[in-house]
């Protein structure tokens, strides 16, 4: 089936690049653009794609807002996050309001495809980098439960019981805020591979995407907070 996506951006360079990337992949089809948060509602109830790509800072209506008014009205459209921001703030803000998804505009095309891939087919996606910040944001917040005593790592212990010992190595490299390439190119595997694990990964692991299974890891005592 083919997926419809809207992009709402303000750049339209960037809108066009983005159109393109998305369209070397021949399940997706961008039926319509806008160039402004306001153009959500009236573009969705036209054209009823199945995601939206939203810009997260626009003139009059931001991409945050879009998303409260565009999920207010369509719960069932996927709504993506296009940001420069990195600041665990922002993702968290958007992630609150019902955003499937958090990217970096730095991020390479493939990486693009296969969030749009993960959010189409319901789950989210948060660009890699951003889920090493969550990470220490993480370890921040148990510094604090832990009434200044510092943050005590518990003892890893890999989770052979439940994942190969190549999944392991994945996942830990998933907490470390790798990509997806970056763990191909470290593991000495295709990138192909790595996503492959990193599916069975998240079935393995009753989870829906890459931050839950490294928040779950860390709980757990899984992978080294590093």
């Amino acid at each position: 089936m083919t997926t419809k996506i809207v992009i709402i951006d303000d750049h339209q360079l960037f809108r066009e690049g983005v159109k393109r990337i998305l369209e070397f992949e021949k399940s997706f089809s961008v039926v319509a653009e806008g160039d402004d948060g306001s153009d959500v509602i009236g573009l969705v109830d036209e054209y009823h794609p199945d995601v939206v790509l939203l810009d997260i800072n626009m003139k009059d209506t931001n991409g945050i807002e879009a998303t409260r008014q565009l999920l207010e009205a369509y719960p069932n459209t996927k709504a993506m996050i296009l940001s420069i921001h990195d600041d665990e703030a922002y993702v968290t803000h958007a992630l609150k309001t019902g955003a499937s998804g958090y990217m970096l505009k730095e991020m390479d095309s493939d990486e693009l495809i296969e969030a749009v891939k993960v959010v189409a087919d319901g789950g989210s996606y948060i660009h890699p980098k951003i889920t090493h910040k969550l990470v220490n944001e993480y370890r921040r917040l148990a510094n604090q439960q832990n009434d200044g005593h510092g943050y005590q790592q518990p003892e890893v212990q890999i989770p052979l019981h439940l994942l190969t010992s190549r999944e392991c190595e994945v996942l830990q490299l998933l907490a470390d805020g790798k990509s997806n390439r970056a763990i191909g190119e470290a593991l000495y595997i295709s990138e192909k591979t790595v996503k492959n694990h990193v599916s069975n990964i998240l079935q393995k692991m009753n989870v829906n995407d890459r931050t839950q299974a490294v928040v779950t890891a860390i709980k757990n005592g899984w992978v080294e907070v590093r």
